[in-house]
């Protein structure tokens, strides 16, 4: 590859969330030259991988590839791997850590693939490798082709980093973001959660309406990579203020905790004045005064919290608060469990592909507007 690119960046996601990580790519104004399992693959140079960390939200990961050859024994690795210009990107300075995979390739073995890069690593360039670096290289041998990647990330990018209190079974950031925009959530309506636990829907909802760029507040890997250019970099930014206006973005949880959380977290965003949070029974929930708008819940599934045959009274109870009280209004919810979210006895629409979420599958479920 070349410093100035343009070069293959894929972003990574979890399985089942392509395509809206396609629309807000391609929304945002990156090259998009396709999708596969887990991802995008977009085209551009150092300054798009910059910008995605900081403007893209439904990715997880952004990897970033730096070249390759071909190899069909550890011999021709060593060689190779020794000629590539490691240089270009990695610092002597920055530890590095080495994962290799090989499929259908005459080099099988990964454990002794990564010997012979990580020596090369050391004795070509005098770069440092340790088993605990943050900074990933990452080789995929496939077919004899020999793909080097970097992982330009390091903490996954849900990790938007001013989210500091969470609570049991949080969905991330990343898939309250696509979740949102595949209800049709594009800034300009009122969002309301009443099962909010610490306000990953509200929050998000309000820093996108806000324009706020979701990695603003942490750093990456690829801060300590020899291609970083501080000042480039530093234009990208945007300076984030505190999100003014009225209140637009609502939660409620019955656990008093999870409120006090969920109004942190939100002051930590920068997003305090513009949601609301409130200690109350999802029963209770009633839409705010005002055009009707989305409503967004993450109701416990019953795989890790709850006994499931208990939840289905809940979900029908919130099926029936929304039918009575949130008439003109949206819905989407995100659950494992068909047959709860056909508990709520709500009109859903058709529901798309499963979406990978700690160890197991949920779907969107989604209403149109309530008649």
């Amino acid at each position: 590859m070349t410093s100035e690119g343009p070069f293959e960046i894929f972003l990574v996601c979890p399985p089942g969330l392509e395509a809206p990580l396609k629309a807000e790519a391609l929304a945002k104004g990156f090259a998009v030259a396709g999708t596969a399992a887990g991802g995008v693959t977009v085209t551009g140079n150092w300054a798009e991988v910059w910008r995605s960390h900081l403007d893209l939200r439904g990715a997880v990961r952004v990897l970033v590839r730096v070249g390759g050859f071909m190899a069909f024994h550890l011999a021709q690795l060593d060689k190779r791997s020794r000629k590539f210009p490691w240089g270009d990107v990695l610092r002597p300075d920055v530890p590095v850590k080495v994962q290799v995979t090989c499929k259908a390739s005459k080099i099988y073995h990964a454990g002794a693939a990564t010997q012979r890069i990580e020596t090369a690593l050391r004795e070509s360039h005098g770069i440092t490798v340790s088993a605990d670096a943050a900074l990933v290289v990452k080789v995929r041998i496939d077919d004899n082709q020999v793909v080097i990647s970097l992982d330009a990330t390091g903490e996954p990018l849900h990790k938007r980093g001013h989210k500091q209190a969470v609570g049991k079974a949080p969905l991330r950031e990343n898939m309250a973001a696509m979740f949102l925009a595949e209800c049709g959530f594009d800034g300009t309506q009122v969002v309301v959660d009443p099962m909010c636990g610490s306000g990953t829907f509200v929050i998000e909802a309000a820093e996108i309406a806000a324009g706020l760029q979701p990695g603003r507040s942490r750093s990456f890997a690829f801060e300590d990579l020899a291609s970083f250019d501080a000042e480039a970099y530093g234009a990208l930014r945007r300076e984030a203020g505190e999100a003014a206006g009225p209140v637009r973005f609502f939660g409620s949880d019955r656990d008093a905790g999870a409120v006090r959380m969920a109004n942190e977290n939100a002051a930590r965003a920068g997003v305090g004045e513009v949601t609301g949070f409130t200690n109350l029974s999802a029963a209770d929930a009633r839409p705010p005064d005002g055009p009707p708008g989305l409503v967004m819940v993450n109701p416990p599934y019953g795989a890790r919290i709850g006994n499931k045959k208990l939840l289905y009274a809940i979900y029908a109870e919130f099926g029936a608060v929304m039918r009575t009280h949130f008439k003109g209004w949206r819905v989407g919810m995100v659950t494992s469990e068909p047959g709860l979210a056909k508990a709520t006895g709500l009109p859903w629409l058709p529901k798309d592909a499963p979406v990978a979420h700690g160890g197991m599958k949920v779907w969107l479920w989604r209403t149109d507007v309530l008649r």
